[in-house]
């Protein structure tokens, strides 16, 4: 009888094993497939031979520029931020054990773009200040959410109202530093807040790749601990998870990838609140999903960033095609949540 369930448990890791490597290498290839695509298409479509010749460094005429300097930022830019908004978005989720746990939900997004609305609206600033004003403020935001759902008792669900009051008031500023702004400075500020690949530079993508491959490498290596906390507070401890520390190292891991994303291409609205659920439908609930919710995270922003480049007449900004997409899911999870008698 022992004999018979240790098989039927080896059965089922081995089976969750391979469900969770076979999902993941489908989204690895459909990310490449996008980042590809986004170099292949443009105005101009060049032979898939001289785009090779331009990426290993020759000089083309007029194909040079429109690869390296247009597209090849753009591309880079939509897979790092793509990577850190899913990550960062899947591990809120997780630890806090509540789908509405999102930081584009509980107004850590929000705070950062209250702080790059006021450099540029206010202060009359671009460039690497907005971004670091930007990352400064999402953190200061991150730590004042946290302090005051300690007040009394802390849990997630607290944490997450808490969130989610902060946002509306942060919401409610930027409305005000737009309407108290200059009418010359306003089409910049919405250009930011509509989350856009638009005006990359080669030069945003060191740091994001740097921010990344720190904090996206803490939560990978962290991410067996972050499942045992799903089991609870008791049982993690049990199993020798230094429960404080590694929940600490994996919120500060997060609002980081979260505010040094928004910082660079501004709020791509539901591509944190998106990633997770979806990669978990993909590889299982019973494997980490943090690295599969950030290749989702990376499908959403490119995809929607196609569309909004070459499905309609106008473009869009990319944060324009993931908020038609994210809104929908955000109204059934809550009618689902109501029927179901959930709460946050």
């Amino acid at each position: 009888m022992i004999r018979n369930n240790i098989d039927t448990i080896k059965i089922g890791y081995r089976n969750r094993r391979f469900r969770w490597i076979a999902g993941t290498l489908l989204l690895g290839m459909l990310t490449l497939s996008l980042c590809a695509s986004l170099v292949l298409l443009g105005n101009h479509k060049y032979p898939i031979g001289v785009i090779i010749r331009v990426l290993l460094g020759e000089q083309i005429q007029g194909a040079s520029f429109a690869i390296r300097t247009l597209r090849l930022p753009r591309m880079l830019a939509g897979l790092l931020v793509g990577i850190g908004f899913g990550m960062a978005g899947s591990t809120f989720q997780t630890i806090l054990r509540n789908p509405l746990a999102s930081p584009d939900i509980i107004g850590i997004t929000a705070g950062s773009s209250v702080g790059a609305m006021f450099c540029i609206l206010v202060l009359k600033t671009s460039g690497t200040i907005v971004s670091v004003v930007a990352v400064i403020s999402g953190l200061l935001v991150a730590v004042l959410i946290y302090m005051l759902s300690k007040v009394g008792s802390f849990s997630g669900g607290k944490l997450i109202l808490v969130g989610m009051g902060i946002q509306a008031m942060l919401n409610a500023l930027i409305s005000f530093l737009m309407l108290r702004a200059s009418q010359y400075d306003v089409p910049a500020a919405y250009r930011w807040l509509s989350g856009s690949l638009n005006g990359m530079q080669m030069t945003n993508i060191p740091k994001l790749f740097l921010v990344l491959a720190i904090f996206g490498v803490v939560i990978i290596l962290l991410g067996r601990h972050l499942k045992i906390l799903e089991l609870g507070e008791q049982s993690a401890i049990t199993l020798g998870v230094r429960t404080d520390l590694t929940r600490l190292l994996l919120v500060i891991s997060s609002v980081a990838l979260i505010a040094f994303s928004t910082a660079v291409t501004g709020p791509i609205s539901f591509v944190a609140f998106l990633a997770g659920p979806i990669a978990t439908k993909l590889v299982g609930a019973g494997t980490p999903n943090e690295f599969p919710a950030g290749l989702v995270g990376a499908i959403l922003v490119l995809s929607a960033d196609l569309v909004g480049q070459f499905a309609f007449k106008t473009r869009f900004p990319v944060g324009v095609i993931t908020g038609i997409l994210g809104s929908p899911y955000l109204l059934l999870l809550l009618i689902r949540m109501h029927r179901t008698g959930g709460s946050v």
